[in-house]
């Protein structure tokens, strides 16, 4: 490799110069942090629209998200105008630092003096933008001081929405409906493990809690025509595999890591009035989120929460539903969920309307 003169490392040095000094025009201004806040403007600001569109789209629960979005509201008016009272402080001084090694490069660059005379200016000025790169990440960071809080507190929500949204949209593309009256809670990417074999080859799809079953619908496409091994055709397969009202399911629990170590398993046992005896599902969520969800659905804890309210004829009609067959005098046994307007007798067979 051949070494360079003096006058091509010169002329290297002087571009590095240049490019650093047009990088450094944008860190003094604090674009970075700029941009941060108005960012986080516009997603408090936009936080009432995307609460109002979930209700409209039937999310039934969470009555407090209207009123956090006012707290966020609130608390975002309070704390702006000090951060971009501290940005404009802490830019200006930062300009003013900057303006004579702007000065300082200029005569660099247009001087006509030997290259050994320059190379030491040059690297003398590079190591002080450098210094004042370092001063502009501080005051960065010390402005981001003053809203992290704020930030993570509205990011914890920001991801709860797209969770509920996601939930939302896989719903409008499931293959069942959900009974009259009863809402989604939440749903997610999933895997069943069918007979409680943990591989690559269990089916695939959304596992949805409402605030009466537990349903895990296949939605994969699964391939049709294969060349040496490489799926070449494929096709959607979606269709509601099982259900289970949550008041059957009796123990749910975690299980860690799931077949790759991709999401975690829940572990789950029914009532023997369910149609399955037990469940394995992989999850793409943490498990003991779910356990806690699955939970407080059991226990009728989201009904506290709601902010569209039930419908009460629907609730009252549940109530009042037989427990004897009419017609052969035999126990009803089965779970009555709100919105059913029918139950068959498992002794007669007599179609009991509710």
């Amino acid at each position: 490799m051949t070494e360079q003169t003096p006058a091509e490392q010169l002329q290297s040095e002087l571009n590095q110069l240049e490019f650093e000094l047009d990088r450094l025009r944008a860190d003094v201004r604090l674009t970075g942090i700029r941009d941060s806040v108005e960012d986080l403007q516009t997603t408090v600001q936009g936080l009432d629209r995307r609460i109002r569109a979930l209700r409209e789209k039937g999310y039934a629960f969470e009555k407090e998200l209207e009123e956090r979005a006012q707290d966020f509201e609130q608390d975002w008016a309070e704390l702006a105008p000090d951060i971009e009272t501290q940005i404009s402080r802490e830019s200006r001084n930062l300009e003013l630092t900057m303006r004579p090694l702007e000065r300082e490069a200029a005569d660099l660059i247009g001087s006509t003096d030997s290259s050994s005379t320059l190379l030491p200016k040059v690297k003398s000025l590079a190591s002080r933008l450098e210094g004042l790169r370092d001063q502009a990440q501080a005051a960065e960071r010390s402005i981001r001081g003053m809203y992290d809080r704020f930030q993570n507190e509205i990011n914890q929500t920001i991801n709860h929405l797209k969770d509920l949204e996601w939930t939302l949209t896989e719903l409008t593309e499931a293959s069942f409906e959900l009974l009259a009256t009863e809402s989604v809670i939440m749903a997610v990417k999933a895997a069943w493990a069918r007979g409680g074999k943990k591989d690559k080859d269990n089916p695939e799809g959304v596992l949805y809690l409402t605030d009466q079953r537990l349903l895990f619908e296949q939605k994969e496409k699964v391939a049709t025509k294969k060349v040496l091994f490489i799926a070449t055709e494929k096709e959607l397969v979606q269709e509601l595999l099982w259900e289970v009202p949550v008041e059957l399911i009796q123990e749910i629990k975690s299980s860690g890591a799931g077949f790759l170590k991709r999401g975690d398993y829940l572990e789950m046992s029914f009532d023997s009035r369910a149609d399955l005896d037990n469940a394995q599902v992989r999850i793409w969520q943490p498990g003991e989120i779910w356990v806690s969800l699955i939970n407080r659905a059991k226990a009728r804890e989201f009904d506290q929460t709601r902010a569209i309210a039930l419908d009460q004829e629907v609730v009252e009609k549940v109530q009042q539903a037989p427990t004897q067959c009419e017609s052969c005098g035999g126990a009803i046994d089965q779970v009555v969920l709100r919105g059913m307007d029918t139950i068959t007798c498992e002794y007669c067979g007599t179609v009991i309307r509710l």
